[in-house]
């Protein structure tokens, strides 16, 4: 079994200048944890929800709210993406798919093609809905 038998093919990636509200936007308008930032068309980055709830001001549209956090939204995806992600190739076996997930604190490994475009993504749970159906 390879990722390309696994892997999510609709990938949405983001530019690197996207601003923080729009990759919010897209995150929640599609149920997505993850996105990955592109420059020219190759892999840069990728950014996941966990890294918006880090960056962005918890305080945005409460009583709270204060200018400081309304311009922690100002900021652009490779501001706050993690760069040069792990990635893998679509013939990459799923035993080295899950190593990467237990070695690396990582949720996701994009799949990219060898001109460095991303062609698909794989979760955890892309490995926990396999090896259910598998059973």
């Amino acid at each position: 079994m390879r990722a390309q038998d696994i892997m999510v093919t609709n990938v949405i990636c983001i530019d690197m200048d996207e601003r923080l509200p729009n990759v919010r936007q897209i995150m929640k308008r599609h149920g997505f944890h993850h996105l990955p930032v592109t420059e020219k068309g190759k892999l840069a980055g990728i950014i996941s929800d966990r890294d918006l709830l880090r960056f962005i001001s918890p305080f945005i549209n409460s009583a709270s709210e204060q200018p400081r956090d309304l311009d922690t939204l100002n900021h652009a995806a490779h501001q706050v993406m993690t760069r040069q992600p792990i990635s893998v190739k679509a013939e990459t076996s799923i035993e080295e798919i899950v190593a990467w997930f237990k070695r690396v604190d990582i949720s996701c490994l994009p799949v990219i093609d060898d001109k460095e475009q991303v062609i698909g993504i794989i979760t955890w749970r892309d490995l926990i809905n396999h090896a259910t159906f598998k059973t």
